[in-house]
């Protein structure tokens, strides 16, 4: 979503939260869940909707909690008859809302439990902010991860390290895969966006080829 959209998402949200009356509001039962801030609901008229949760970002699928994450949300809702607040539709078609079971705050207690993060570029809800920094003090959930393992989806997805750098500003990754084998990723390679570095199992960053081959990594094959 380009900035244009995310100020056209922002406005929308606002008047949203300033008078609840303009809100379009969609009812129905959680049916599937796809990971730690996206659901399908089936709705009183029978129709499937994918949702996108508001103002938060939960771990990807392959990240650390991200499973921990799934199973978060999926307590919360699956099964559940819901309410869901929209605000926009994203890029991929998904309807993006805060959904409610009963009295409960479904984005807001994901933050509570530390399965997912306030989502920066897109929230509106500034109390949310407050409710992650508890959290996080308590370390629930994901904030129990070393530091490491604490990257923000949105950096993941980039293949950035926690606030969107890596170590010492150094770009090349080097990884060690599931036989044990040292393989180092340059910017550029197609194996590097994918490749995510985990520090607590010895994997890092190196700021030149010739550092990571002097350290026992090598280049991919191939």
């Amino acid at each position: 979503m380009g900035r244009p959209m995310r100020l056209i998402a922002a406005i929308l949200a606002t008047l949203v939260l300033a008078n609840p009356g303009f809100a379009e509001t969609i009812n129905g039962k959680v049916i599937a869940i796809a990971d730690g801030d996206t659901f399908t609901l089936l709705t009183d008229n029978k129709s499937q909707v994918r949702i996108r949760l508001a103002e938060i970002d939960a771990p990807e699928s392959g990240q650390p909690y991200g499973n921990e994450s799934k199973k978060a949300l999926s307590r919360l809702v699956f099964g559940q008859q819901i309410d869901v607040t929209v605000q926009t539709t994203d890029r991929y078609g998904r309807t993006v809302g805060r959904p409610y079971v009963g009295g409960m705050d479904v984005c807001e207690e994901m933050v509570r439990l530390g399965a997912a993060w306030v989502y920066r570029d897109y929230v509106i809800d500034r109390g949310l902010f407050d409710v992650e920094k508890d959290s996080k003090q308590a370390k629930r959930g994901l904030w129990g991860l070393s530091e490491s393992q604490q990257v923000e989806p949105w950096n993941w997805r980039r293949g950035l390290g926690s606030g969107g750098v890596t170590p010492d500003g150094c770009l090349i990754k080097g990884n060690i895969n599931s036989k044990g084998d040292k393989i180092y990723h340059v910017p550029g390679m197609r194996s590097y966006g994918p490749t995510r570095i985990d520090e607590s199992k010895g994997e890092r960053w190196f700021c030149s080829e010739e550092a990571a081959a002097a350290a026992g990594w090598r280049a991919p094959r191939g």
